[in-house]
């Protein structure tokens, strides 16, 4: 971790996930603390978003845990500095410290944006309530799913594997093809996996590469609950380059299992943020509750670069001859691994989806929230647009999973 910042107020860092830990000490430290918490979770729910959103809370260590908003702003014009403030209290804010040591500037978006509410006023006057670690606001995501594997028509075998996963600091449980649960308790999580090699090498690939998630995670589980923050970014590459190891492994050691590789795209929903972690071609959409999508995932392919960078289209990214040829995988001799590492907000209303290139070789991205809307009031989302995409294509193993915010 990064120390931005010691007072005598506070101790501010930078964690390698990118968040941002505030510990409250000095006078009337818990008071500002249960400041900063009530006016960050106001202005939440008033949908600011130029502010950082809690991760996670704790009392009795008066330590903060937020997104990060971006790096600290040495110059800006007096009036636009005025205008970002007085753009606070349109959200029933005002910043009692409207200074430029305030002003952060995040540069994903281009967005100037506002921190450190300790002082800081609710404009309605609301009574702040007494925070006791029994009354704490705990966040949490109310989850549904699906999932869904098929070997299609044309393939013998099905080289596809996927899993769901309830992690909390006592055990890890498998969960069903299907299910709802709350993220309160446990974290979940989910991946998908595309084996590739020959014989039954590909099939190997998928179901090792799935497996050993499992192995991973328990002991961050419980390493936050002795109140140190997970640093996402840093788990997901122990994670990647552990399989990448063990395929690397089989593959040197067994005939049969030599070239073994496969892809993984993986989903962790923690309080109230998606954690994602992505190799290969197997990629991950957010699904807004308005109809928008966004590919999250970028494919580690010749072609999926050309297509990004505006060189060819999709309809051309789709009937490219080296579109499934893959320059990043686990295993397939690739001696190390640089996995994508991302994360977002989760709001009510939204979907992710995980899915392989059977999927996505058959369906146009806008055509996949059109595919959904489709379904059949009764019929599980992954199970229709496996479906889906079998009935367009079928060349290959189709996979997906549906999870839903709600």
């Amino acid at each position: 971790m990064l120390t931005v910042k010691d007072t005598q107020r506070a101790t501010v860092q930078v964690c390698f996930d990118g968040s941002v830990r505030k510990a409250f000490h000095g006078p009337k430290a818990q008071e500002r603390f249960e400041n900063e918490l009530f006016v960050l979770r106001y202005l939440e729910k008033s949908g600011c978003d130029f502010v950082p959103r809690v991760i996670s809370a704790d009392l009795e260590k008066l330590l903060l845990v937020t997104t990060n908003c971006g790096s600290r702003v040495d110059r800006l014009d007096e009036e636009r500095c005025r205008e970002l403030f007085a753009e606070l209290e349109g959200f029933g804010v005002r910043h009692d410290d409207p200074e430029l040591r305030n002003v952060t500037y995040r540069q994903q978006d281009g967005r100037f944006c506002l921190i450190d509410f300790e002082f800081a006023t609710i404009l309605k006057k609301e009574e702040l309530p007494i925070l006791t670690p029994e009354k704490l606001p705990s966040p949490k995501l109310s989850l549904t799913w699906s999932g869904c594997s098929d070997k299609g028509p044309s393939r013998a075998k099905n080289e596809d594997a996927f899993m769901g996963l309830a992690i909390d600091e006592v055990e890890v449980r498998h969960l069903g093809k299907i299910g709802a649960s709350s993220n309160a308790d446990a974290d979940l999580l989910f991946a998908v996996s595309d084996g590739m090699g020959g014989a039954n090498a590909g099939e190997f690939a998928s179901r090792i590469t799935i497996e050993k998630i499992t192995r991973m995670f328990p002991p961050l589980i419980r390493q936050r609950a002795s109140g140190t923050p997970i640093g996402y970014e840093g788990a997901f590459a122990s994670l990647f380059s552990e399989i990448n190891k063990a395929l690397q492994y089989l593959g040197d050691s067994y005939e049969e299992c030599r070239g073994m590789g496969a892809t993984l795209s993986l989903c962790w929903f923690s309080e109230e943020m998606m954690h994602f972690a992505h190799i290969g071609d197997t990629r991950i959409y957010h699904l807004f509750k308005d109809g928008r999508i966004l590919q999250l995932t970028k494919d580690d392919t010749h072609v999926g670069w050309l297509q990004r960078t505006g060189q060819i289209s999709e309809r051309e990214a789709k009937s490219h001859p080296a579109k499934n040829r893959l320059q990043k995988a686990l295993g397939a001799g690739n001696q190390f691994v640089n996995p994508q590492v991302g994360e977002t907000p989760c709001r009510p209303g939204d979907r992710f989806l995980i899915c392989t290139d059977g999927v996505t070789d058959a369906l146009y991205n806008d055509q996949l929230p059109e595919v959904l809307a489709e379904c059949p009031k009764g019929t599980l989302p992954a199970l229709h647009l496996v479906g889906e995409a079998i009935e367009r294509s079928g060349r290959d193993n189709t996979t997906a999973v549906i999870v839903t915010v709600g």
